[in-house]
């Protein structure tokens, strides 16, 4: 199966709007119905497949075993029955951070609480959020009572980041109802803080994510809202064909029209305003599931990329002076598909950051490559920010046009130096047999094969893989400091997975934890570059949001043979620079910067 049959199913299957001025893109107006769509690895006659990659004859290193139960995290998303409507199959997120401050992450899982149906006819909720401790050794602890954490709502996503500077994390988690922030009191406890701090939010919330915007040393707060959803009885009623399924009309997101997104400015006082308007963030037209801060353009200055279901993602560059600009058409990484989950990371080492997308059913994900430095076509810093998606080149989109994609991230799993990739998958359809459920899918784990390039591994890396689930949020972080980092998935209507790396390392590894004093304490933004011999790997704390969830913020490099590290270059967020040369490998290295904010704005 081509590129051309691949785009031959995209025109096909969905229902054209209007068609952009931009490159012929089209604009979706609604999601794809009354066809079937062929299986992605299905042999169709008079087709050739030019895209499959295989890893059957190779030696795959990677090896991942679920430890859940023997760690002791006992989560279990959505004890309910759903009841076909939007916001429940949504799924929820998982939070990675160290709250305590002992140098192990935790994790905070996001639930939904019962059924919304439930909850309008006066049903009980059983389902709460959940904090678990790490003690070391992948042994955890529900500390969610002591803790005052066990929110009990219809919750989406999570994310940490010390707001009040003071060098622990806080909590803000969202919900479709009222979003909430958790102030960390330092002594292992939290105080709900949403309304004194002028966070609050009653609308459909989704992804959010930390980041000190105007680089004045106090962490901002950027949030995603989803759309207008409003339960009408009379509604549940209306069915309509999607690829040959009978689907309610309350599971389509273009039933409903979409919400604008917030930005709360950190004032510095405790308390934030919310300045989206102004700041030109919004993003009133796209229905907005993930957002993440980076770097995009090597100008030291936070960008913000929003990835929005069925319409056009947003790319805002950060102008310095409080505001932003949308480059997502001249950027060519702004489709009009039905995007859901984020990562970002350099994924060719050529020193910015790449993009990859997760989608719909028959849509492929993308990986948008960051053409700004590309010497071959003649780009130098300071250049226009342009993206190529090179999700079908590098084996990355054909495979995924029968899947619904969701969290994803960039890591290097095996420490071979090279980026791998995984995605969690689940379909929004229904089960044929059992309305109550939706399909399983499997999990892609894509590894960056010296050769081949990127070939999914799934069923050769344990049986916890293997098996298809209903995935929804996820995150990766080395929950045992071995180097090697794990994987954590949230399943809709089921048991989390803990799923622990237990690959045979073909390289060394460093983790390194950058801290700041005298203003965002936990550095995001801040960018490390490492070099070994002639290649030279870049990082940015805080920059990928996978879906509803958020990894760790410790970053992490693997490095193949080598035994030292040349030198290591860290960017500070306030633009400042520090080199440590020739490093050990295979340990956690922590600095600490002595930070100087106000950051004066770009010229111009």
């Amino acid at each position: 199966m081509n590129k051309r049959y691949a785009l031959l199913i995209r025109w096909t299957l969905v229902t054209v709007a209007s068609t952009a001025a931009v490159g012929g893109a089209v604009a979706l107006v609604s999601r794809p119905q009354q066809h079937v769509v062929p299986a992605a690895h299905a042999q169709v006659e008079g087709l050739t497949s030019v895209l499959t990659r295989s890893a059957e004859d190779a030696d795959v290193p990677l090896r991942f075993t679920e430890v859940a139960q023997n760690a002791g995290i006992t989560f279990r998303h959505y004890p309910a029955v759903r009841a076909s409507v939007l916001p429940e199959d949504m799924g929820s997120g998982v939070a990675c951070g160290d709250y305590d401050n002992d140098g192990r992450p935790d994790l905070f899982f996001v639930n939904f609480t019962q059924s919304i149906v439930g909850a309008v006819s006066g049903g009980s909720s059983s389902g709460r959020c959940r904090l678990y401790r790490n003690h070391g050794d992948m042994h955890f602890e529900d500390v969610t009572t002591e803790a005052g954490v066990g929110l009990a709502a219809f919750g989406l996503g999570a994310a940490w980041g010390d707001y009040d500077d003071d060098g622990d994390l806080d909590l803000y988690v969202t919900t479709f109802g009222a979003n909430v922030l958790y102030q960390n009191r330092g002594d292992g406890t939290f105080l709900d803080v949403t309304s004194s701090a002028g966070v609050q939010d009653t609308r459909f919330g989704a992804g959010c994510s930390w980041a000190d915007f105007d680089r004045d040393g106090d962490l901002d707060l950027y949030v995603c809202n989803y759309v207008d959803f409003v339960l009408r009885t009379k509604d549940r009623g209306v069915t309509e064909r999607q690829y040959g399924t009978e689907q309610p009309y309350t599971l389509n997101p273009s039933s409903y029209p979409p919400l604008p997104n917030s930005l709360f400015r950190n004032r510095g006082d405790g308390t934030f305003e919310e300045v989206a308007g102004p700041a030109g963030v919004a993003d009133p037209q796209g229905r907005s599931l993930s957002a993440s801060w980076a770097d995009l353009n090597n100008d030291g200055w936070p960008d913000l990329y929003v990835a929005n279901d069925v319409s056009k993602n947003a790319v805002f560059l950060n102008r310095g002076d409080g505001s932003f600009i949308d480059v997502g058409a001249a950027s060519l990484a702004a489709d009009y598909r039905g995007a859901m989950g984020l990562a970002i990371g350099d994924i060719d080492d050529d020193l910015d950051h790449d993009l990859l997308v997760t989608h719909w059913i028959a849509q492929e994900n993308a990986l948008y490559r960051n053409m700004t430095r590309d010497e071959m076509l003649g780009a130098s810093e300071g250049g226009r920010l342009w993206f190529l998606d090179s999700a079908d080149e590098l084996g990355l989109g054909q495979i995924s046009l029968d899947m619904v994609g969701w969290a994803t991230g960039l890591c290097d799993f095996d420490n071979d130096g090279r980026r791998d990739l995984w995605i969690i998958n689940g379909s929004t359809f229904e089960d044929h047999s059992d309305h109550r459920r939706l399909r399983p899918q499997q999990t892609l784990l894509f590894w960056n094969h010296p050769e081949r390039g990127f070939v999914n591994v799934a069923a050769q890396a344990g049986p916890s893989l293997a098996q298809p689930f209903v995935g929804r949020g996820g995150a990766q972080v080395d929950l045992d400091d071995d180097g090697r980092v794990d994987l954590v998935a949230m399943v809709h209507s089921g048991d989390a997975r803990v799923l622990h790396n237990e690959s045979e390392p073909s390289g060394h590894w460093l983790h390194l934890k950058l801290r700041q004093r005298g203003g965002n304490r936990f550095a995001l933004g801040a960018r490390a570059y490492v070099t070994v011999g002639e290649v030279t790997q870049m990082a940015e704390v805080g920059c990928s949001s996978s879906y509803l969830s958020q990894d760790d913020l410790t970053l992490h490099f693997g490095l193949g043979a080598a035994s030292t590290v040349d030198v290591l270059r860290v960017v500070w967020p306030d633009g400042t620079e520090d080199r440590y040369p020739s490093l050990a490998v295979n340990q956690t290295l922590t600095y600490t910067n002595d930070a100087h904010y106000p950051v004066a704005p770009l010229d111009g």
